[in-house]
């Protein structure tokens, strides 16, 4: 009876020690440590009994691993993170275990001996997952292990151990990363329109993306429950630690705590893809008499670099229209140094006339689509006008800018745009010969030349 009551006062005890501490700052808990019990599986190993659903292993099987994850700041929950060695990891794990504060019991750095035998083992895309399991219609998941058996499976070693040091690497380099280890990014800073939010909103998990200076982004994952939740994301750049996980083909990182930010320095230099230049005109239209669907605007560089057309733009004004009628976004390519650019309305069509693609393939009724009396703007990423053909509000039937079943090719000693419309810049083809222009009808793909400055 007197032993009973001093353990029911003991346990009294403890518990209002562990009532008066603040928060998760508590002591490591200084437990028995294991020696004389040898690892018989690698991780590698471990990895080759996977099948495609979850199984029960069921030999006596011993893996040692290197905790690197910690649940101190409240960031995890329920997992504890292993991986294969203390410095260049090849091979990591996740291990669910329902148990709080197991910082106390497998401090972060600790070598763990786990007994496999009758967990449950399973994977998805690169990431192994151990634990016990729970059945949902049917089928298997790997489950938390109860908290009454996680020491009967997990072992600290008494071999020293720790610290671990973080594999540095880069964002472009995750792919062909293990999941579950622990990495060091450097230069890399929280994207600019997050600037001034929190970690995580509250109670909620939430994804905060980081970029490097070439704007490679990848995500960082905050529990809305940790520590570091309310505190606002830092602006400055800097090298951040955390465990890469891979769920599927999504690459996510995890911090443990804020010390594993170290965001000091200046930000990236902004990356300037926004360029100007008059050396890029309109070079070639096309409506050719025998076939509509081969139709074509053809741009040309007439520099020798390569351009950048980021947030650049092909206006359409049909007939007289002061409007805009039509625009093609041309970011996403590059022009190269004196070659062209060729933007068909039905990319399928002009392949089979001209036999080889186009470079730009858009829609009908697109500024690519003119029936030869409309008139076109090549404006730069900062609204201005490089070069126009036709005279916008003035229908171009039978005008000097009219190209109505032919085709209006730029003399060849052209070699900047003109955001004034000069006829004596073009030579004219059409049905009529008004104005000026030549009275020739023109067909595909024997009058034409897309792809070549004539």
């Amino acid at each position: 009876m007197k032993n009973v009551i001093f353990k029911i006062l003991g346990t009294g005890v403890v518990m209002s020690l562990l009532c008066c501490v603040d928060g998760r700052e508590f002591d490591e808990i200084e437990g028995d440590c294991t020696t004389g019990m040898e690892a018989n599986i690698t991780f590698a190993e471990l990895d080759s009994l996977v099948q495609d659903d979850v199984i029960q292993i069921q030999a006596d099987l011993i893996l040692e691993g290197y905790v690197i994850s910690s649940d101190r700041a409240g960031n995890f929950f329920g997992v504890l993170y292993l991986q294969d060695a203390l410095s260049n990891p090849s091979n990591g794990i996740q291990l669910e275990i329902d148990l709080r504060e197991s910082h106390l019991q497998f401090p972060e750095g600790s070598k763990i001996l786990v007994k496999l035998k009758d967990l449950y083992l399973g994977k998805k895309g690169s990431n192994i997952r151990i634990g016990s399991v729970f059945s949902s219609f049917g089928n298997l998941s790997i489950g938390r292990l109860p908290s009454g058996k996680v020491f009967d499976h997990l072992l600290v070693s008494c071999d020293t151990a720790g610290p671990t040091e973080p594999l540095i690497t880069t964002i472009s380099e995750m792919d062909s990363l293990p999941s579950n280890i622990l990495v060091q990014l450097e230069s890399v800073e929280f994207v600019e329109e997050i600037l001034g939010e929190t970690y995580a909103v509250a109670q909620e998990e939430t994804e905060r993306t980081l970029v490097d200076c070439e704007e490679n982004g990848i995500t960082l994952v905050n529990s809305g429950y940790a520590d570091f939740q309310a505190e606002a994301l830092p602006e400055a750049n800097g090298t951040l630690i955390a465990i890469l996980t891979k769920d599927g083909k999504t690459q996510q990182l995890i911090i443990r705590t804020l010390e594993d930010v170290n965001f000091t320095e200046e930000r990236c230099p902004e990356i300037i893809t926004e360029f100007t230049s008059n050396q890029i005109f309109i070079s070639e239209l096309a409506d050719p008499d025998n076939n509509a669907g081969a139709r074509f605007v053809e741009l040309y560089n007439a520099s020798s670099e390569p351009l950048d057309l980021n947030l650049w733009t092909l206006r359409r004004y049909t007939n007289d229209n002061i409007e805009v009628s039509s625009t093609i976004d041309l970011s996403g390519f590059i022009i190269g140094a004196e070659s062209t650019l060729v933007i068909s309305p039905n990319a399928a069509e002009f392949e089979l006339v001209y036999g080889f693609a186009p470079d730009l393939g858009v829609s009908t009724n697109s500024p690519a689509d003119s029936n030869g009396d409309d008139n076109l703007e090549l404006v730069d990423p900062f609204g201005t006008v490089i070069d126009v053909f036709g005279v916008i509000g003035e229908d171009g039937s039978g005008t000097n800018h009219e190209f109505e079943d032919g085709r209006a090719i730029r003399n060849p000693n052209i070699l900047e745009g003109n955001p004034v419309y000069t006829f004596s810049e073009w030579n004219i083809f059409n049905d009529s010969g008004e104005a000026g222009t030549t009275d020739l009808p023109q067909n595909a793909p024997e009058d034409f030349t897309p792809g070549v400055r004539d």
